[in-house]
């Protein structure tokens, strides 16, 4: 599995904020850091989703491997 190239330039707060709510919608302040951290949250990039009234989501890839990660499976 792919990693996602933005995840080491997060800070820690939104690294557990993005394990302790994987698969919901990011909020803004969220969506900000990854945008900081070189994520294009408007690209066709593997790790984007959904977005529409609910929010913006991460992809089911991008839910999965952030799992993995909290669970020290992958990088």
């Amino acid at each position: 599995m792919d990693s996602i190239e933005w995840w080491d330039g997060l800070d820690p707060d939104a690294k557990r904020w993005l394990v302790a709510h994987n698969g919901e919608s990011v909020p803004a302040d969220i969506r900000a850091k990854i945008e900081a951290a070189g994520g294009d949250v408007d690209s066709e990039e593997w790790w984007v989703g959904e977005s529409g009234p609910e929010g913006w989501f991460l992809s089911d890839e991008a839910v999965d491997w952030i799992e993995s990660v909290a669970n020290d499976e992958a990088g």
